[in-house]
């Protein structure tokens, strides 16, 4: 059969950073004024008051320095505590597309490809802006691509089980070339009023090209050895928005609609479920972590990364085998082990091992264990 490369990555990172100290000076002055309008119902036991937060505290909870915005205005505004992004017609581009396309060129680019060496876009993500039509097929026309397109959510394993779907094109012959983006356009699903979440998310795009082995050119080719797949029902980490709250009458936009977690048991959970599904991975092709060059792991929190790393090496792993994108990007959902090897793939040599592997809400975990050609 023949083999499947990723040929091409690409990364479009918003051009407006928020600093942990920006985010902090917003919410703690909204924090102030929400108690003070709420000092009664706080007092009488009604409310809870909303807890300061620090620059400090976030940065030893998640490793995040700062994050990315695709629009900065409205999130640091105490009044509005969320992005200002104003609505587009039916007929312009949408913002979750324009944002896609940068990567694509960009992963098109480093593939040596152009539209018409491509047969399948596939945009996977956490959340895309509307149910239908499709921003895959959207992104298709605009980038002039014949063939098909579909848009796939899986949290943040929804970059690697996208990359799952087009190994599995390529290897059925349905597709010889796929576009697999994903267009993270996660800040507005934010509860910036939170002082345990408000944090967490960055926006960006990755992108990246799949294709049979017999038509890549691109500079820099990974073989996808196998891919795993692993899904497992849990309500720790959940956004609860969609068309459901019209008929349930109910807040479309109230805080369990919004991303929220049990960090504590997510962190429980997940760490040995990574763990075990990475090493079992790798043994199915008589490889143990030792010969693994690098791991691009998905991009949530350093504890884990660091964790599961420890947990599979027995030691802590360097910052040149699993490299750290989270403390100027955050977690960007799912493109977060995409941007680590968008920035940390073309320095291995032939014959290199590594593995991407991302890990959330689900809980899902996805992995490809590569080699480089």
């Amino acid at each position: 059969m023949t083999a499947v490369v990723i040929s091409g990555a690409g990364l479009w990172t918003p051009p407006h950073a928020i600093s942990n100290e920006e985010l902090v000076d917003a919410y703690n002055a909204f924090a102030d004024k929400y108690n003070q309008q709420h000092a009664e119902a706080i007092e009488n036991g009604e409310l809870e008051a909303k807890p300061k937060s620090s620059a400090e505290f976030i940065e030893k909870a998640s490793g995040i320095k700062s994050r990315f915005a695709y629009v900065k205005d409205g999130i640091l505004d105490i009044d509005r505590m969320r992005p200002a992004i104003p609505e587009r017609g039916e007929n312009e581009l949408s913002n979750q597309a324009e944002i896609a396309i940068e990567a694509a060129r960009k992963a098109m680019s480093a593939a040596n490809k152009e539209a018409c060496d491509i047969d399948a876009v596939i945009v996977s993500c956490a959340y895309t802006q509307r149910a239908y039509p499709a921003i895959a097929i959207e992104v298709q026309q605009e980038l002039g691509i014949d063939g098909f397109g579909f848009d796939m959510l899986v949290a943040c394993s929804a970059a690697t089980f996208g990359m799952h779907r087009a190994y599995e094109m390529i290897k059925a012959g349905t597709a010889g070339c796929v576009l697999v983006i994903n267009p993270e356009l996660v800040s507005p699903q934010i509860n910036y009023t939170d002082r345990d979440s408000h944090f967490i998310f960055g926006d960006v795009a990755t992108a990246v090209i799949l294709e049979s082995a017999d038509s890549a050119s691109g500079e820099h080719q990974y073989e996808v050895m196998s891919t795993k797949a692993l899904t497992k029902f849990s309500n720790n980490i959940r956004s609860s928005f969609g068309y459901m709250s019209r008929a349930n009458d109910v807040d479309p936009y109230g805080p369990d609609k919004l991303f929220h977690q049990a960090g504590r048991k997510v962190f429980k959970d997940v760490c040995p479920l990574a763990a075990e599904h990475i090493s079992e991975h790798l043994a199915a092709h008589q490889l143990t972590p030792a010969d693994v060059k690098r791991w691009w792991l998905h991009q949530a929190n350093i504890n884990m990364n660091l964790l599961i790393s420890k947990k599979l090496l027995g030691r802590d792993a360097t910052a040149d085998e699993a490299p750290i994108v989270l403390d100027r990007y955050a977690n960007t959902a799912s493109a977060g082990s995409v941007i680590a090897f968008a920035l940390h793939h073309e320095d291995l040599g032939s014959g290199d091992y590594g593995i991407l592997c991302s890990f959330g809400a689900g809980y899902s975990i996805g992995s490809l264990v590569v080699r480089k050609r």
